[in-house]
């Protein structure tokens, strides 16, 4: 039976990892993605809660249901935690209310793979300012999880993390893991990592969890699908 999860994606940056995933995954899952409106492109708090305000989650929503979706995911993870737990708790459920359909958040996606995964202490490697990867580690805290470490590349726009080449990511990623991490979480929807998932965790020799890959696992646990392939350390794994 086909699955379609759908996703709300902010601007233009990596979203061809989604059609990149929906290709590596195959067995009848669908990934169709609908660009929300970013008024400005920052990773600044201001901007971010801009960027995930309700009006523009129900107008994604809307544009969504011509694709007859099952569950839908906010593709963002500064859009999402930057409102902290309890603001991206409502935001999920108006997204929900909006779409007529289970909904997540990237940011939820991550703490839920944690989860599923029996892991407990992460470094995390950003391409954001500095405060705002301390929101999502704050963030991550609110579930119990300790982030041993916590690196910033400062970069302000999704466009250029999008333009980051593999070597980049791969070169940023590694050299941001911590001795005492159990996992290394990437979390910036905006950075290409479709194609990196194996080689991460081969290179790093733990699971690395990255943005795109986390949301899509996530859509795919809302209807009760596993994906045997395609998603790195969370192939074949879903959390009931």
């Amino acid at each position: 039976m086909t699955v379609t999860v759908g996703f709300l994606y902010p601007g233009y940056s990596a979203e061809d990892d989604y059609p990149t995933l929906e290709g590596l995954i195959g067995d009848g899952v669908r990934l169709p993605l609908v660009h929300t409106e970013m008024r400005e492109d920052a990773h600044r708090v201001d901007a971010l809660l801009d960027i995930g305000g309700d009006d523009v989650l129900a107008e994604g929503a809307a544009a969504l249901r011509d694709h007859a979706v099952d569950a839908v995911v906010w593709a963002c993870t500064s859009g999402s935690f930057v409102f902290g737990w309890d603001g991206a708790t409502r935001q999920v459920e108006r997204l929900a209310e909006a779409a007529g359909v289970p909904a997540s958040s990237t940011s939820f996606a991550f703490v839920r793979a944690l989860r599923e995964l029996g892991l407990r202490r992460v470094a995390v490697a950003a391409t954001y300012p500095a405060d705002v990867a301390g929101r999502f580690a704050g963030f991550l805290a609110r579930d119990g999880v300790e982030v041993v470490s916590l690196a910033s590349r400062g970069i302000v726009t999704a466009a250029e993390v999008g333009t980051l080449t593999r070597a980049d990511v791969l070169d940023f990623v590694a050299g941001h893991d911590h001795p005492a991490a159990e996992a290394v979480l990437v979390p910036d929807t905006a950075l290409h990592t479709a194609m990196l998932l194996d080689d991460l965790t081969e290179r790093l020799g733990k699971p690395v969890l990255t943005a795109n890959q986390v949301s899509v696992w996530e859509g795919l646990r809302l209807v009760g699908r596993t994906a045997s392939r395609g998603l790195g350390v969370l192939s074949g794994r879903r959390t009931e």
